[in-house]
């Protein structure tokens, strides 16, 4: 453990001296996440702008609470995932990934820990600042919000796997950028309640694609509305999907060739 710990130190370090290089950087990182929270809060705002006091069940500042954890979440993947993930296709076109496959480390940590955005942190303060907000108006509990902490840890796994699956298809395709692209726009439903779509969309984003189980159920653990189900489903959700991801990529590694050979 201490060895990976030194290793993240090593990488992330150069990574976040490299981003803070220049201050223009960070004015237009936290330009473009308040551009994209407007666009958010914007969309949240058409939503209840035709006259009802609810949408799908969920007042407005309910459906803020939603609207926090998509923004939380985006940032999430920003900062932690998305930076190292997006790198694994030139690692194998270029050949560089012989070299994370020979260090004594596990590659599969060594790929997804490798890199971070920091420029993106804002993203994380402004979710974490809409659900604090939303939550001040709604009756919330501490059991609420420590069974909402629970759960969107499960999401944020889920959030990992699914990311880490369209990666790990770079082993045989190489060019996955599209797959990505294709993820960011399903996952642009999280913003809004999965109730407030219709029942076909609602099934396909909770057990086809479980963007529900990453916005709107940690949301309905705070507003005390889940049901038992769900709260088990999503921990369930993740755990299998761990496992999947976790052979999927070694499999991937198994089947890997090197770009000299």
């Amino acid at each position: 453990m201490t060895r990976y710990l030194r290793l993240i130190r090593i990488f992330t370090g150069a990574t976040i001296s490299a981003q803070l290089e220049y201050r223009a950087n960070f004015i237009g990182a936290v330009l473009s996440s308040l551009g994209q929270v407007g666009v958010a809060l914007l969309a949240i705002g058409v939503l209840f702008g035709q006259g009802s006091d609810t949408v799908g069940g969920w007042t407005f500042r309910e459906a803020l609470l939603v609207t926090g954890f998509f923004i939380l979440t985006e940032g999430f993947i920003a900062v932690f995932i998305q930076p190292s993930m997006s790198r694994i296709a030139d690692a194998i076109r270029t050949g560089s990934m012989d070299f994370t496959l020979l260090k004594p480390v596990d590659a599969q940590f060594s790929v997804s820990t490798r890199y971070l955005n920091v420029l993106r942190v804002p993203d994380i303060l402004i979710g974490l600042g809409l659900i604090v907000y939303a939550a001040s108006a709604l009756t919330t509990t501490l059991g609420g919000v420590l069974i909402a902490a629970v759960l969107y840890a499960s999401a944020l796994t889920i959030v990992y796997c699914i990311w880490l699956a369209l990666s790990t298809t770079a082993f045989w395709f190489v060019k996955t950028q599209n797959v990505a692209e294709l993820f960011n726009g399903i996952f642009g439903a999280g913003r809004f309640p999965v109730t407030a779509f219709p029942l076909p969309v609602r099934f396909a984003l909770t057990f086809i694609v479980p963007i529900a189980l990453i916005t709107t159920v940690p949301a309905q653990a705070m507003t005390g509305r889940l049901s038992p189900a769900l709260a088990m489903a999503s921990p369930l959700v993740a755990a299998g999907l761990f496992a999947v991801t976790r052979l999927f990529w070694l499999r991937a590694v198994g089947s890997y060739t090197s770009a000299s050979s």
